[in-house]
């Protein structure tokens, strides 16, 4: 949650190595994901586009695997490029229940697709590592960076691909279970301040949009929660934040020994945030704050120190950011802008061909728990969000200036403001049109999955994860499926 980054999220949990980025570098206090879900977002990153453009639809459907990223140009261009860990941009990945999830939220049924998000206190007071995967990537970035990256006489690209903070898997939730699990050890957990815990406030179920029930619902969030419960979850989720940021931490010890950090760029963001019950919600899937607002810290040679940049960026803009360090010509058709101007104060106009960039940002939606495409136009204090066709579902408003916490929808308050801030948003995507091309893509999908399976149909759809739910009344919800088809 880039919230985390600035403050007053920051006083609730120690984030030394973030703390350091701001003190020597750049946070930008508005970056956005431009798709609130792993694989989409980072083709979104990889690749420069929009998801309309790159048509990551879900988590299955994202770049081809020879996609020419910022990446493979820079290598072009002489750079030594290295990665580590998570990418997870590339179409195939992911469980069979994310990917019927996802083609199937058009079906009139609504079925609980996720585990009941719950922590787990694991190891002991001195236990540092708790998620190993991502601590043995770190060991690896490090060790390139102290026997490769010191020697290496043309400059790198180092890229570390992290899973934390991301929820670990529950077993209990049947097929490739679900990740609803807030691990952490309590050596991080004494990093939080309980005190400083917001606990979120709630809309009654029957006054909630019909999209949010819907993705409250699918990710079993429904049900009662304590004041507890919300505070523990919200605090493990925070603790997996600090064992994040002491990874971060690591890569900088490491420049920092070799005498490389004075001489390296340093970048660190991610894909999107977590709602961690915010909106009677946990995950990503939601243009909401805590889902849609990510970190962007910047810090290195000829950029200015202890600057908090206002203006609205997000994922796509670090594909030119890349091409404009290796001083590599930036293509024209790119959706997102270099951040180079803004992070050295220069006229914008005279840095790019393309002219001044935007004043907004554009995040969509098209996966799971979401039983609608979404689209949200942030620029100043506004939050745009319309769903499908723009019509069949009532759109959001909200000021972020007078509402930090997104609990009162202004739209209907507001026409003027939703139709300059629609036209907008259509002169950028035809949104209704790629609603519908999704709605296609969804059907035809399932559809040649179904096929594939033959008899076995049936008993493998009961199997996912909707499984508690789906036999208890397995004919009605096939009979769903039927009608939608």
């Amino acid at each position: 949650d880039g919230r985390l980054t600035f403050l007053p999220g920051n006083q609730t949990v120690d984030l030394p190595a973030i703390n350091f980025m701001k003190r020597h570098g750049t946070v930008f206090l508005n970056a956005y994901t431009n798709s609130p879900i792993c694989c989409p977002s980072r083709a979104a990153m990889w690749s420069g586009l929009f998801t309309h453009i790159t048509e990551s639809w879900n988590n299955f459907k994202g770049l081809d695997p020879d996609y020419v990223t910022w990446m493979d140009l820079m290598e072009k261009h002489g750079y030594h490029t290295q990665k580590f860990g998570k990418l997870d941009f590339t179409s195939g990945h992911h469980s069979v229940s994310n990917r019927v999830e996802a083609w199937t939220r058009d079906v009139n049924f609504l079925l609980r697709q996720e585990g009941r998000p719950m922590v787990k206190l694991a190891g002991h007071r001195k236990q540092f590592r708790v998620m190993e995967t991502d601590w043995r990537n770190t060991d690896k970035a490090v060790n390139w960076i102290k026997e490769e990256a010191v020697n290496f006489t043309q400059p790198f690209i180092l890229y570390l691909g992290l899973n934390l903070p991301h929820p670990y898997p529950s077993p209990y939730a049947g097929e490739n279970f679900g990740s609803s699990t807030f691990l952490t050890s309590p050596y991080w957990l004494e990093k939080v301040n309980y005190e400083a815990i917001k606990i979120p406030k709630w809309s009654s179920l029957s006054e909630m949009h019909p999209v949010d029930y819907y993705s409250s619902y699918t990710k079993n969030c429904t049900g009662e929660f304590s004041k507890e419960e919300v505070r523990n979850i919200r605090a493990f989720y925070y603790a997996m934040c600090a064992e994040t940021d002491a990874m971060l931490g690591e890569i900088i010890s490491a420049l920092r020994d070799t005498g490389l950090l004075g001489k390296t760029i340093v970048i660190f963001t991610a894909d999107h945030g977590e709602l961690a019950m915010e909106h009677r919600q946990f995950y990503k899937m939601s243009m909401y704050e805590g889902s849609s607002h990510i970190p962007l810290l910047v810090m290195g040679p000829g950029l200015r120190e202890q600057q908090q940049i206002p203006n609205v960026v997000s994922l796509v803009d670090i594909y030119p950011t890349m091409l404009d360090i290796a001083k590599i010509p930036v293509p024209q058709n790119l959706s997102g802008y270099s951040l180079i101007p803004l992070l050295r104060e220069k006229a914008e106009s005279k840095a790019s061909p393309r002219g001044a960039r935007p004043s907004w940002v554009l995040s969509e939606f098209h996966g799971c728990n979401v039983n609608s495409s979404v689209y949200m136009l942030r620029t100043g204090k506004w939050k745009y969000i319309t769903y499908s066709d723009g019509f069949s579902v009532l759109p959001q408003l909200f000021d972020l200036t007078a509402d930090p916490d997104e609990l009162t929808n202004l739209a209907i308050k507001f026409p003027v403001t939703v139709h300059s801030l629609d036209k907008i948003l259509r002169s950028v995507v035809n949104y209704p049109k790629v609603s519908s091309s999704v709605h296609e893509y969804n059907k035809q999908q399932f559809i040649s999955w179904k096929q594939s399976l033959g008899q076995n149909y049936s008993s493998v759809i009961a199997n996912l994860r909707w499984h508690q739910d789906w036999l208890k009344d397995q004919k009605k919800y096939e009979n769903a499926i039927d009608k939608w088809l």
